[in-house]
């Protein structure tokens, strides 16, 4: 019995060292807010402004997407495409960086007139250096250009990266040991023990993901392995409803597309 105490105390000890090995950046709050593609409650979305007001609202990290054009240089849209956004059609990747800063976002509230374009990863860096962390949703990407421009800026340590497909963390491995990756649990990982398997698989820095598919004890397993947990809440749904909700399984940071009605609540909580 007491051997088998023994393993199960080492093998504790390793996963727990090896989730501890990435850190993600001090956090600056209690609990962790992250703005999805920024503040987009009265910017558009992925937008100077939008990310500014994010800063202002005191959220921890902004979302950003980061893709790539046709000659390397790297932007924040969501989307592959620019259809959805502006008045144009075509692809990101088929577009120079001059065609991109042509562009002008199209704007849902129509008293609006003021003219957003697509903004560059520097302009982003220098926006948010010492200001606040960035999430980077690796859309389309190269690692290496990437972090050339993070420690241009000296930035590597404000950031984390969300995977989208197994390559990018072998690329991020290679190209950065020290970053940290976060990952979305799979919907077959419904409990504790599937969480385990998903994490000796991966090794993930910060689990993403959304709210409803975790469980208290997931929470209690991943806190036990020093892993971060910050999912998804952005839905037509949000709202205290929801929050109340990820507050009670134990959670202790959410993704958002409302960052100052969650920050306003969480303060009404004497969570922040």
């Amino acid at each position: 019995m007491k051997l088998i105490t023994i393993v199960l105390a080492l093998l504790f000890l390793v996963i727990k060292a090896d989730c501890q090995s990435n850190p993600v950046p001090k956090a600056r709050h209690k609990y962790i807010v992250v703005a999805h593609r920024g503040d987009h409650t009265v910017y558009p979305e992925n937008t100077l402004e939008g990310y500014t007001a994010t800063i202002k609202d005191g959220a921890d990290y902004i979302e950003i997407d980061l893709r790539t054009t046709s000659d390397g240089k790297l932007i924040s849209l969501h989307d592959a495409s620019i259809n959805r956004m502006t008045d144009n059609k075509g692809l990101i990747k088929d577009l120079t960086l001059q065609q991109v800063k042509e562009l002008k976002i199209r704007v849902k509230s129509k008293p609006d007139t003021a003219t957003y374009r697509i903004p560059t990863f520097e302009h982003i860096l220098e926006l948010c250096k010492d200001k606040i962390y960035i999430y980077i949703d690796f859309k389309d990407a190269d690692a290496t250009a990437t972090l050339n421009l993070l420690k241009q800026y000296h930035m590597e340590k404000q950031v984390l990266v969300y995977i989208n497909k197994a390559s990018q963390i072998t690329d991020w491995r290679k190209t950065d040991p020290t970053m940290p990756l976060m990952l979305s649990t799979p919907d077959s990982v419904k409990d504790a023990g599937a969480m385990k398997k998903f994490i000796d698989a991966y090794h993930p820095d910060v689990l993403d993901g959304n709210y409803n598919t975790y469980t208290s004890d997931m929470l209690a397993f991943a806190a036990s392995v020093n892993l971060p947990v910050w999912p998804d809440a952005q839905g037509p749904m949000e709202g205290p409803a929801v929050w109340d909700k990820a507050i009670a399984i134990g959670l202790k940071g959410l993704q958002t597309d409302n960052p100052p009605a969650l920050i306003k609540y969480l303060e009404g909580k004497g969570l922040r």
